[in-house]
């Protein structure tokens, strides 16, 4: 059954979830192989080696040496000419439906749902493979892409964001009541949007319910937000025992729960949760550092400058709050100081084809850390986060963010050397010379693989 006016976005991309992979396995066969020879290579954890050559099989890479690698017959043979191969790029604070026509967390309008596909094609020719979508009803999306319907990054979805009464995922008009108080269900959260809840056993509900959906983790609203109308930055958000009921249920699904704060009160009360991942944290001081790194936390960072989002009057006065005095690049040093895991995130909202990209917000840390920390922070390192989610890890059949015998086949090649300079990820239409996710090619100017190439 179906509302009148048709479908819903769940019919439309959930239902996909019942689809065969496309190109999958049918037992006959060996799976079509790649090799690409001399390339020298960012293996995701250190430093660029002597030219290597990588084949791959199906979609894992299953050889890397200096030496040669066989080709069987029918293989694909690509130069790399003596360029760089790395892995795919990763995000690891994206929101997939967060593109300009379509409300913040996702929309069941089909042309909504068409712009959100388009968006995410152009995620994946960027060169970032895997995003971690913190908060939006984007499973049929993430269905659509891993079953090869349309071409896309891996997503660890969140689902919902769960959020207080006047949180920062409360949208609503301030005389519209919770559920709590005799209100009606909103529709953000019948699309799965937001999830309201207040007290023990709402967070609890809303938090399995994500889970129930196919949620990697949880996404919590801690503090204050920019984009939102009814919470000050400086708010806290949840009390204690709803947070560790949020973070419990995490636990008990053998994941973990991230959580959107900016503030030393907000971070510590987060921490003292239990919570793993800390989005944003920009204002953090030294004694909340230290202790991310006593609880062994991580420090989800975006390396925000004006201009990349475009916020009304009021959000920019909220923004420069959230940043605190020393923006984003404080909290940063803070945490290189006393040594909290750090990861790369985005955060871009209302998106279009001529928006700012994160292609120009990577090479921003470059001003803290050496050019090859900032490529290991944004391949291996964010998969590291992302493998935090145990079992409930999409594509823990294989590493991700690395390239390595065994890995997925998410990778690279880059003109000239990103070692060098972090800069030439900018310009990923003429630097991003091919682009492979899943085994599959999807961009191709090598040598008799498309346009002339020309070092």
């Amino acid at each position: 059954m179906t509302r009148a006016g048709g479908p819903t976005r769940r019919a439309i991309l959930g239902g996909l979830a019942a689809l065969p992979l496309l190109g999958a396995a049918d037992g006959e066969g060996a799976p079509p192989v790649t090799l690409i020879r001399n390339v020298q290579i960012f293996d995701g954890t250190g430093s660029a080696r002597q030219p290597r050559n990588v084949r791959i099989a199906g979609n894992r890479i299953d050889a890397v040496s200096a030496g040669d690698i066989p080709a069987p017959a029918g293989a694909t043979v690509i130069d790399g000419a003596g360029q760089t191969l790395m892995p795919g790029l990763t995000d690891a604070h994206w929101h997939m439906a967060a593109v300009k026509g379509v409300p913040w967390m996702g929309s069941d309008d089909g042309l909504a749902i068409a712009l959100i596909l388009k968006d995410a094609e152009r995620q994946l020719m960027r060169g970032f493979t895997t995003v971690r979508d913190t908060a939006g009803s984007v499973f049929g999306v993430k269905a659509a892409i891993d079953r090869g319907v349309v071409p896309g990054p891996r997503c660890y979805p969140s689902g919902a964001a769960i959020s207080q009464t006047s949180g920062h995922g409360d949208p609503g008009p301030i005389d519209e009541l919770p559920a709590t108080l005799g209100g009606d269900v909103s529709r953000n959260q019948r699309l799965g949007m937001t999830a309201i809840a207040n007290g023990v056993p709402e967070v609890l509900a809303a938090t399995r319910q994500q889970f129930k959906r196919g949620a990697s983790q949880v996404k919590i609203m801690a503090g204050g937000g920019v984009t939102s109308d009814h919470d000050p930055i400086d708010t806290v958000q949840f009390t204690p025992e709803e947070m560790r009921a949020i973070v419990q249920v995490a636990t008990d699904w053998g994941s973990y729960a991230c959580a959107h704060a900016y503030t030393p009160a907000g971070v510590r009360r987060c921490l003292e949760a239990g919570v793993l991942s800390i989005e944003h944290g920009h204002a953090i001081d030294d004694r909340t550092a230290a202790l991310m790194a006593e609880k062994g936390a991580w420090l989800s960072s975006q390396p925000f400058e004006r201009g990349d989002n475009s916020l009304t009057a009021e959000q920019q006065i909220k923004a420069e709050e959230s940043l605190g005095p020393g923006g984003w690049q404080a909290s940063v040093r803070l945490a290189k100081k006393h040594g909290v895991r750090l990861a790369f995130g985005t955060d871009l909202f209302g998106r279009t084809p001529a928006s700012r990209t994160e292609n120009a917000m990577l090479p921003r840390l470059g001003a803290i850390f050496p050019n090859a920390e900032v490529l290991r922070i944004a391949t291996s390192g964010n998969c590291a986060l992302f493998a935090q989610s145990g079992k409930r890890d999409p594509y823990r059949a294989a590493p991700l963010g690395v390239i390595r015998e065994g890995a997925w086949a998410d990778m690279l090649v880059v003109r000239g050397n990103p070692l060098d300079d972090l800069r030439l990820l900018e310009d990923f239409e003429r630097n991003l010379l091919m682009i492979v996710k899943d085994g599959v090619i999807h961009k191709n100017l090598m040598p008799g693989g498309g346009a002339p190439f020309r070092s």
